[in-house]
């Protein structure tokens, strides 16, 4: 059996931790395998750059955050568009998939990543899906790997940027990484010990937010910290139309949400407040001990998967037990955070606010 594995999208703690796992199973188990490392994600499918894997590649692994593998973003909506006459990428993975002559393709990512695999999978390619990202949003899955890894650095952060905050009186806002969902800010906000949360599923009120932050001044607390999704929205800008709120984004410089915050709770209260963006620190370093186990698991399970056959699939968490789903019933589905969650409300009875007027 020949098969291929890959890594697209942006990176996470753990994609190192899967791949050994991936490949650990299948040299222990699979009679005969080879395996290919495809670099670069999709485009090293498109542009035929791969390079055999053997055990000692992935003997030491484990650890090392990012991917052996190389990995870049390549857009979902130029898979099938053609220009000047030429074939689509698309055409070209599927070209090159057979000419590599494999039985089956290994592909790491989130939601992009796996749009791309279920049109692969549509057009006769064996594929599977193997959840990768720490904003926790494929549907699905209870979890995608590299989530956890992404919490305990935010939260730490979050949780550092307090002493600071206590030290001089200030507001801070912490913007951490979501920009579609509030997975990674929701609970790191919790883990971090936050005050408040904004996520973009629940738009905030600019006037809510000053009179919350002008009471806890008159309440005594020496500081206040908001835990902010880079898609976080005021309701101002919910109600506006997709122009109208990238002509307001240009004439704030496109600032981010948390300097956005900031600045207007500035204004409408003379607290003094400040921003910080955590940025690809997220996204960086090893993997904790909960996601080097799931990573594991995880390739495990789909070096499995490959053996008994089963393509099409993307591996998911349900409880404690692996599973999975059907590439195109979950490619370009989002799993948002439900407002009425038990996370959310959670929150909300400790005292956490979420913007509310």
């Amino acid at each position: 059996m020949r098969l291929g594995i890959l890594t697209s999208g942006g990176d996470c703690p753990g994609l190192n931790a899967v791949i050994r796992g991936f490949c650990k199973y299948a040299f222990n188990n699979i009679e005969g395998v080879e395996i290919y490392g495809i670099e670069e994600g999709y485009l090293g499918l498109i542009e035929k750059m791969y390079r055999p894997l053997y055990p000692a590649d992935v003997e030491n692994i484990l650890d090392l955050g990012g991917t052996i593998l190389g990995s870049t973003r390549t857009p979902y909506k130029q898979m099938t568009v053609t220009g000047n006459g030429e074939r689509t990428r698309l055409q070209a993975m599927v070209e090159n998939y057979k000419k590599l002559k494999l039985d089956g393709l290994i592909a790491l990512g989130g939601a992009g990543t796996h749009k791309t695999a279920s049109l692969l999978s549509v057009e006769g390619c064996n594929v599977i899906g193997l959840p990768k990202t720490i904003d926790n949003d494929i549907y699905g899955t209870d979890v995608t790997f590299g989530f956890h890894t992404a919490v305990q650095t935010a939260a730490d952060c979050i949780k550092r940027i307090r002493t600071t905050a206590d030290s001089h009186s200030r507001v801070f806002f912490v913007e951490v990484m979501g920009n579609k969902v509030g997975w990674l800010t929701l609970y790191s906000g919790i883990a971090g010990g936050a005050d408040a949360i904004f996520i973009p599923e629940i738009s905030y009120s600019e006037a809510g937010l000053a009179e919350y932050l002008k009471k806890r001044k008159e309440a005594g607390c020496r500081s206040t910290i908001i835990a902010v999704a880079e898609g976080a929205i005021s309701d101002r800008e919910a109600a506006m139309n997709k122009k109208e709120r990238k002509d307001y984004l240009a004439s704030v410089g496109n600032a981010s949400a948390a300097v956005r915050c900031a600045t207007v709770a500035e204004l409408n209260t003379g607290i003094s407040c400040r921003s910080t963006v955590l940025g690809h620190i997220q996204r960086g370093g090893d993997p904790s001990a909960y996601d080097k186990v799931l990573s594991t698991e995880i390739g495990a399970y789909g070096a499995q998967l490959a053996k008994a056959g089963k393509f099409g699939v993307t591996v998911c968490v349900r409880g404690s037990k692996l599973s999975y789903n059907s590439l195109t019933e979950i490619a370009g589905r989002t799993k948002y955070v439900p407002a009425d969650s038990q996370m959310v409300t959670l929150a909300k009875d400790i005292g956490i606010y979420f913007g509310e007027q």
